[in-house]
């Protein structure tokens, strides 16, 4: 009867247009009320607690950090000390555009960000020097999604605060993960270049040591960020929250000194992560509210047995929750996707034996291939948007399939080989 009311009640909430967060909320509400004995205000100190916790705070100052950077003009630095450096190289500029990604990624923490960054930068540029304006858009797409597993990732982040896992080690694992999966997108630029329909234009500028070189010096502000982010975090001088809050005191600095940051830039840039964090914060506590009646009413222990009678092992289960990932990334966005299904999937994968920092990393993988899954891939449409519909959502699709399939290709090699994810935390945690 559980599982009956609560599909109904979410089919029936979403299909009026209600708000995720609300949807979520008022379905825990409904479960706690007539099939918990009305114990409703369990789901109010489960709010409380949530919005209280220390370790949430660093959300909304990752956030901040993100639309600051990307209001500063930063990114365009980034590029253009990066450009040099991939100048002689089979795809040339398009390296560059993943090589940012990467950078920017490890110090926004948001996959739509970095995308939106580094494509208002690099998308009218390289058409301008003759590049495909399709492929283009598939590798900023792509290199978007990296936002979301390299540290600080916002996503990482969340999942560690709702489901009280350890933060560092969360970034820790998607260290590696991230760098191995930019280090594939560099190769298939590699293939894609040297095999096919030419996708970048002749290159005529000679290489020079010298020049890249000095493109690297420019970007020296960006490991200083870096290390305040990050650094402080695993050298254990400062928590998540801590290290978020000096990453934006340092933006801030980096942005009026070395970017193009102004007074009313910086005002817009706070207001806009205030609104994103609001709707954040809202589907948090429709979610704990949520997974609040779930966990009380048993739903992750009986979903496991029903699966258990299929006579499924837990690659089996593994197997299907990564299907369910991959269908309803069709339909949500990556944040929404991760909490409205932690509630259930977290507490069902790790009685499993499943390590639950390996599955952190898992889901974040599942949620970067529906940023570049049709319909709502939402790198797809800002990067759509970014080139004034010059690029449809379609073509920046089918663009982001080679992408798509080595993100999934990554999710597989993690299964069979967590310890590419779990060896770092073991050994610096």
């Amino acid at each position: 009867m559980s599982w009956i009311i609560l599909g109904s009640s979410l089919a029936v909430l979403l299909g009026t247009g209600a708000l995720l967060g609300a949807a979520l909320g008022l379905t825990g509400f409904i479960l706690l009320h007539f099939q918990a004995n009305g114990a409703t205000a369990l789901a109010i100190n489960s709010a409380w607690n949530l919005l209280t916790d220390f370790t949430l705070s660093a959300v909304p100052l990752f956030i901040m950090l993100g639309d600051i950077l990307l209001a500063s003009g930063v990114s365009t630095r980034v590029y253009n000390g990066l450009t040099p450096l991939f100048r002689c190289m089979p795809g040339q500029l398009l390296h560059t555009n993943i090589a940012v990604c990467t950078l920017f990624g490890a110090v926004s923490g948001s996959s739509t960000s970095t995308a939106a960054a580094i494509g208002s930068v690099s998308y009218p540029e390289l058409k301008r020097r003759g590049y495909d304006p399709t492929t283009v858009v598939g590798t900023l797409a792509a290199g978007g999604t990296l936002g979301l597993l390299i540290p600080p990732s916002l996503s990482l982040l969340i999942y560690g605060a709702t489901q009280d896992v350890s933060i560092g080690r969360l970034f820790l694992a998607g260290l590696i993960p991230g760098a191995l999966i930019s280090l594939a997108f560099f190769a298939w630029i590699y293939v894609r270049a040297k095999v096919g329909s030419a996708v970048a234009p002749v290159s005529h500028e000679p290489f020079s040591w010298r020049e890249a070189g000095a493109g690297l010096l420019q970007v020296w502000p960006l490991p200083i960020l870096i290390f305040f982010v990050l650094g402080t975090i695993y050298m254990g001088i400062a928590t998540p929250t801590e290290a978020a809050a000096m990453g934006v005191g340092v933006s801030i600095l980096l942005g009026f000194f070395w970017g193009d940051l102004t007074g009313p830039l910086l005002w817009t840039a706070l207001k806009r992560s205030a609104i994103m964090f609001s709707a954040i914060a809202m589907i948090l506590v429709g979610t704990v509210i949520l997974a609040q009646a779930v966990s009380l009413l048993g739903l992750p222990r009986a979903a496991v047995g029903m699966i258990g009678e299929l006579g499924l092992d837990r690659y089996g289960v593994l197997l299907m929750v990564v299907l369910v990932y991959l269908v309803l990334g069709c339909f949500f966005d990556g944040i929404s996707l991760l909490l409205m299904t932690l509630p259930i999937t977290f507490p069902m994968v790790t009685s499993l034996g499943f390590d639950p920092v390996w599955f952190g990393v898992i889901v974040t993988l599942l949620m970067e291939v529906g940023m570049i899954t049709p319909p709502v891939g939402l790198n797809l449409f800002v990067l759509s948007s970014i080139t004034k519909g010059e690029v449809g959502v379609p073509g920046a699709a089918r663009a982001s399939l080679p992408y798509w399939v080595i993100l999934l290709v990554a999710v597989g090699v993690l299964t069979l080989f967590p310890q590419i994810a779990l060896w770092l935390p073991e050994v610096l945690a």
